[in-house]
């Protein structure tokens, strides 16, 4: 299984209205250190079908929205799922982190 794969794989298991962190993704894929990779990952869904991986469920280490292409989008869809995010899309680690 590629990395992307194995990256995808995680993703699916955060549940709706949790989130998780771009580095605690990478940590659970046996890819400590390489949230940036992660962000590559969940970047390509772009071109493919997003709705098979969740990846608005995930945010960066402090709880901020950080997709630079659809930040309002990635809002409405964790909205909608029952997150709550502020004005400056962060979003309340201690009440949403999934904890897995």
């Amino acid at each position: 299984m590629d990395k992307y794969s194995i990256i995808y794989a995680i993703v699916r298991q955060i549940p709706a209205g949790r989130v998780s962190s771009y580095g605690r993704v990478a940590l659970l894929a046996g890819l400590p250190g390489h949230a940036r990779l992660v962000g590559y990952a969940l970047h390509a869904l772009r071109t493919s079908d997003p709705e098979d991986v969740p990846w608005w469920r995930v945010v960066n280490r402090h709880g901020f929205i950080s997709n630079a292409y659809e930040p309002d989008m990635q809002r409405a869809l964790l909205e909608a799922e029952g997150v709550e995010v502020g004005e400056d899309h962060c979003i309340d680690l201690a009440r949403f982190l999934w904890q897995e």
